[in-house]
This record gives C-alpha cells, sequence and structure tokens, in this order.
C-alpha cells in the first residue's frame, strides 16, 4: 500500500472495508488521514452498492492512536487548523459512524490505542484477534484520555473497568477487551478476516431498513426514560412499514406463517420475494 493514500477502500460483493493506511505509523491517525476517513465514510453511505462497511488498519495493526508528532506538535501553533481538524477527526470517528446506516463492523489486530477507541465503540460490532493489544494509554504521557474516549468508554463498560485502564493505563489482549465488554467476541489472528467476513454476509441477508432501525433504536433508547422509549420506537415501528420496499413485516409473516418455508429464531426471512405488492415464496 502506497504512502501517498492515507485511506484506501476495498469492496468484496456488498461490503466495503476502509483501511487506515499508514503501516509504517501502526496506522497513527494524522491530519490527512482523519480526511479522508471523513470523506470515505460519507461516501460509502449514500452508495447503493455498499450494504456493509468494515473498518480495519493496513499492515497488522487497527491504530496506534493520534499521531502526536502530526496531530498534536505540528497543531500547536495554529489553532485554526488545530480545531478544524478536530472536528473532522471527531466527526467520522463517533458522530458519522454512531449514527451510520449501514452496519459496521471494527476488525481489530496488532494495535488500538487511545484515540482508536473513538471509532472500535462508534461502530456496531467489533471483532478483535485473540493477541491484539489494546491501552488507554493516556494516563502515562500526562493527559486525560481526550475528544469523546473518556465518554465513551465510561458508557460502554462498567465503571470499575472504565477507570481500572484509563487510570493505569495497562495494555491488555483481545481477549480482555471481549470479557469486559470493548469487544464482541475474539477469535485466533489467522481466522480474523474469514470471521468479519461472516459477520458481514448475516448482517447483509437482514432486510437493510429494519436492520438500520433497530440499531439506531438500540442506540437511541439507551438515554430515554421508559415513556419516551415506547413513543420513540412505537412511531419507529410505523417508520419502517411506510419506508420498507420490502414490507419486511408481511413478507416475513407470510413465509413463516403460510408457506412455513424458514424458521425466525434461526434465520432470516428471504430477502427479495416481494412480487407484484404481494409477498412471495
Amino acid at each position: 500500500m502506497s504512502k501517498s493514500e492515507p485511506v484506501k477502500v476495498e469492496r468484496r460483493g456488498g461490503v466495503a472495508t476502509v483501511i487506515m493506511n499508514r503501516p509504517e505509523k501502526r496506522n497513527a491517525m494524522s491530519p490527512d488521514l482523519h480526511r479522508g476517513m471523513d470523506q470515505a465514510l460519507a461516501a460509502l453511505e449514500v452508495d447503493p452498492e455498499v450494504k456493509c462497511v468494515v473498518i480495519r488498519g493496513a499492515g497488522g495493526n487497527f491504530s496506534a492512536g493520534q499521531d502526536l508528532k502530526e496531530f498534536f506538535r505540528a497543531l500547536e501553533d495554529k489553532p485554526a487548523e488545530a480545531k478544524q481538524i478536530q472536528e473532522v477527526a471527531n466527526r467520522w470517528r463517533w458522530h458519522r459512524l454512531y449514527n451510520y446506516d449501514k452496519p459496521t463492523i471494527a476488525m481489530i489486530e496488532g494495535y488500538c490505542v487511545g484515540g482508536a477507541f473513538m471509532q472500535l465503540l462508534a461502530t456496531d460490532f467489533a471483532v478483535a484477534a485473540d493477541n491484539s493489544v489494546f491501552s488507554l494509554s493516556e494516563v502515562n504521557w500526562g493527559i486525560l484520555p481526550g475528544a469523546l474516549v473518556a465518554k465513551v468508554v465510561a458508557d460502554s463498560v462498567l465503571p470499575r473497568h472504565a477507570l481500572y485502564y484509563a487510570c493505569l493505563g495497562d495494555a491488555f489482549d483481545g481477549k480482555e477487551a471481549a470479557r469486559v465488554g470493548f469487544v464482541n467476541y475474539t477469535v485466533p489472528a489467522e481466522q480474523l478476516e474469514d470471521e468479519v467476513a461472516k459477520l458481514a454476509d448475516r448482517l447483509m441477508a437482514k432486510s437493510p431498513v429494519v436492520l438500520r432501525a433497530v440499531k439506531q433504536a438500540m442506540r437511541q433508547v439507551r438515554t430515554m426514560d421508559f415513556d419516551q422509549a415506547r413513543d420513540y420506537l412505537e412511531a419507529k415501528d410505523t417508520a419502517i412499514r411506510v419506508d420498507d420496499p420490502e414490507q419486511s413485516y408481511k413478507v416475513g409473516l407470510s413465509q413463516f406463517i403460510d408457506k412455513k418455508s424458514y424458521k425466525p429464531v434461526y434465520q432470516p426471512f428471504k430477502l427479495g420475494t416481494l412480487a407484484n405488492g404481494k409477498p412471495g415464496a
């Protein structure tokens, strides 16, 4: 991979893999990388051929966090540029990914450090290699976990886990990351690509409209009380039925009750079977 391209995109079927491409720096995030990631994710979100997005790093590492030289020191005397790139960095790593219309998967191998926890925890799913290395190392070089790192870490795991790793800065492996809840699960490093591909294929078998609504709903209700959540979910359910070309509810119900062609506990209904506005086989 060329050093001149801080971000690359690879495609396989409906899956787009967005690659942080600074392997010589363990994919430490520079201003150019942030701009490239923001632009790539914005384009893929509206690409009709893309059904699922994977975020990974080049050269065997996810990301070593922010590039201390290019992101911090080089911008110390450039407040306007620093503010602008901080906005871009926060946008793609959190606001864009967290609310993304399509399912997203973080594929973690090698190092996942500091600022990289934002895109790790903004994605919908995360699969890691058993031997990957995680660290909230900011405390070891004199700052707190900045941007939104402290917030998203505190929201994602139990308070004692968040305090322990943020205050000590200790490194921990993928299995520990799964135990405390930073990732969904881990596999041996040599199985990681295949496992992520399998997860992406399973997600793409679902109704895209319903899957988008479900993941957005699960995120939003976390900060609501019960009455707010009930009203929100009722409105969301109505919106699915109005804006779903698959008519997923009717098709799924017909395939289960009338056709007896699938079992929803074990598999999704078959997509693309709506004919003349009526459920198909």
